[in-house]
C-alpha cells in the first residue's frame, strides 16, 4: 500500500471555509488600503497602518454580519456560478454601507464622490474575482477527496446521498466495501462494491482514497477492525459515518444511532456554566429590547385585527419547555379566533385559517415579538429548538425515537431547524428538524448561536414566513 506521503491532500470541508472566510477578509482589507493609499495618501508603512487598525477591524466585523446573513459560507452556494459571486458582490455593497454608516471610527470617505466610488468599486471586483476563482479552480477534481464507504447499507447510501448533495465539491465517492452476503449487487446507487472488508487496504490503493467512511452496523466485525487499523496506520483518516453526516448536513443521522447513544446524545459534553451565564445574560439584554418594540407595534396590530374580525390581539397557547415542563406561549394571533375550534391540527402551507393581518405578520415574524416575554419569564431563550404543544410531544415520543432529547435545554424564538429547514407538517418533516435540534443540542456555544441569530435576522429581512 503506499506511503501517506502518496496521497493526494485535498482541501477537507472546515478548511475551505476558513480558506474562503481569509481571503474574503484579506481582499477586502486590501481593497481599503488600496483606497487608503491610492485617494487619501494613506502612507503604506505599517507604523501607519497599526494606528488606524481599527479601520480594518471594522470592516471585517461588518463583512462578518454581511456574510452570515447572506450564508456566503455554505460551500454548495460557494461553489455555484454565477450565483456564488453575485451573492458574495451584494454582501460586499451591503458590508461597505453598514461600514461608512460608522461616524468618526472609519475612514471619512464620503464627500469625495470618486473615492466613494473607487472603495465600492474595489472592494467589490477584489471579492468577486476571488470567489470567481474559487468557483472555477478550487473545486476541480484535483482538489476534492476520494472516499471509500465502508457499509452498502442504508447508513452508507444516506451518507453517499449527502456527499452527493451537499459535498459534491469536496469529495469523490469511490465506492463501498462490504463483506455482507445478502448483497448480491455489484454496485448499490451507481456505486460499485469494490470487495470485502479484507480487501479494503488494497481498495484503498487502487481507488488511490486517502479517507475510508465507516457506515455499517452492527458489532465491529474482526476482519473490517484489522483493515482499519492497517489503513490507518499508513495515513488514512478513518472518519465514522454520523461525523462526517453532522458536517455535511448540519443534522444527527438519528436513524442509525442504534445502541450507540453518544451519536445522538451529548453524554459527555455538559453545558459550560459561563455559556449558560452569557446566553442568559443575552437573553435578557435581547429580550428587553423586543419588549420596547412589542409595546410600540401592539396598538398598530390592535387596531389592524379589530378592523378585519374585532378578534384578540393576543394568542395563547400551551407548549412544552425544559423538562418537560409546560408554559403558556404569547403571539400576536394570525389565524381566526376560533382556529381550533376542532382540536389541535397541523399548521399548512396557504392555511385558510389565516387572517390577512396574519399573513403579513408572518411575513417577517412579526408575530413572534410577544415571546419577548417568555424569554424574560426564564420559559424560553431566544435561541433553542422550537417548542411543541403537549399533544404534538406526546405523540412524537411515541414514533420518533430520542425526540425527548429536545427536552433537555431550553426551547427559543429562534433554531437551528428553523434557519435550515422551516415548519413541520407532518411526522416526516418533525423527524427531519429533529436531526437538525440535536445537533444544536450536541454542538450549542456561543458562536453557533450567534450564526443562528445573524442568519435569523436574514430571513426576518428577506420575508418569506409561513403564510
Amino acid at each position: 500500500m503506499r506511503s501517506p506521503r502518496e496521497f493526494r491532500q485535498p482541501l477537507q470541508i472546515s478548511e475551505r471555509k476558513v480558506l474562503l472566510a481569509f481571503l474574503d477578509l484579506a481582499m477586502l482589507n486590501l481593497a481599503l488600503l488600496v483606497t487608503l493609499s491610492v485617494r487619501l495618501h494613506f502612507p503604506l508603512v505599517a507604523s501607519k497602518v497599526a494606528e488606524r487598525a481599527f479601520w480594518f477591524v471594522l470592516l471585517s466585523a461588518a463583512w462578518a454580519l454581511a456574510a452570515s446573513v447572506a450564508e456566503l459560507y455554505d460551500l454548495r452556494l460557494a461553489a455555484r456560478l454565477p450565483a456564488g459571486p453575485i451573492r458574495a458582490v451584494l454582501a460586499v455593497v451591503a458590508a461597505d454601507a453598514l461600514y461608512l454608516t460608522l461616524p468618526y471610527v472609519t475612514p471619512n470617505l464620503l464627500p469625495s464622490r470618486l473615492t466613494l466610488l473607487w472603495f465600492f468599486g474595489t472592494t467589490t471586483a477584489a471579492v468577486a474575482i476571488w470567489r470567481a476563482f474559487y468557483a472555477l479552480i478550487l473545486v476541480q477534481p484535483s482538489f476534492r477527496h476520494p472516499v471509500v464507504i465502508v457499509g452498502a447499507g442504508r447508513a452508507g447510501r444516506e451518507v453517499l446521498a449527502a456527499m452527493r448533495d451537499r459535498g459534491r465539491t469536496e469529495y469523490v465517492p469511490s465506492g463501498f466495501v462490504d463483506s455482507d452476503p445478502t448483497i448480491k449487487e455489484e454496485e448499490v446507487d451507481g456505486l460499485p462494491i469494490l470487495g470485502g472488508y479484507r480487501d479494503l487496504p488494497s481498495v484503498m490503493e487502487q481507488a488511490q482514497a486517502s479517507e475510508v467512511v465507516v457506515a455499517c452496523s452492527g458489532s465491529a466485525d474482526g476482519d473490517l477492525v484489522r483493515a482499519l487499523v492497517d489503513c490507518q496506520e499508513r495515513g488514512v483518516t478513518v472518519t465514522p459515518m454520523h461525523r462526517l453526516y453532522e458536517d455535511l448536513t448540519g443534522q444527527v443521522p438519528i436513524e442509525h444511532a442504534g445502541a450507540n447513544l453518544h451519536i445522538a446524545l451529548p453524554l459527555d459534553r455538559p453545558s459550560p456554566a459561563l455559556y449558560d451565564a452569557i446566553k442568559r445574560l443575552a437573553d435578557l439584554l435581547l429580550a428587553s429590547v423586543g419588549l420596547l418594540v412589542v409595546a410600540v407595534t401592539t396598538p398598530l396590530v390592535a387596531a389592524a385585527l379589530w378592523l378585519e374580525d374585532r378578534g384578540p390581539v393576543f394568542y395563547r397557547q400551551r407548549r412544552v419547555g425544559r423538562g418537560g415542563r409546560e408554559f403558556v406561549l404569547l403571539k400576536f394571533r394570525t389565524m381566526v379566533a376560533d382556529a381550533e375550534s376542532n382540536g389541535p391540527q397541523w399548521a399548512g402551507v396557504d392555511d385558510a385559517r389565516v387572517t390577512r393581518v396574519g399573513r403579513a405578520l408572518r411575513w417577517f415574524h412579526l408575530d413572534e415579538l410577544p415571546q419577548a416575554v417568555n424569554v424574560l419569564r426564564g420559559e424560553m431563550s431566544v435561541v433553542g429548538p422550537r417548542p411543541e404543544r403537549p399533544e404534538i410531544v406526546t405523540e412524537m415520543q411515541a414514533l420518533i425515537p430520542f425526540y425527548r432529547t429536545r427536552l433537555s435545554v431550553q426551547p427559543g424564538v429562534a433554531g437551528w431547524a428553523q434557519v435550515n429547514f422551516g415548519y413541520a407538517d407532518s411526522v416526516e418533516d418533525t423527524m427531519v428538524k429533529l436531526r437538525y435540534d440535536l445537533f444544536y443540542i450536541k454542538h450549542r456555544s456561543v458562536l453557533l448561536d450567534a450564526q443562528i441569530l445573524v442568519r435569523t435576522v436574514g430571513h426576518v429581512l428577506r420575508g418569506g414566513g409561513r403564510q
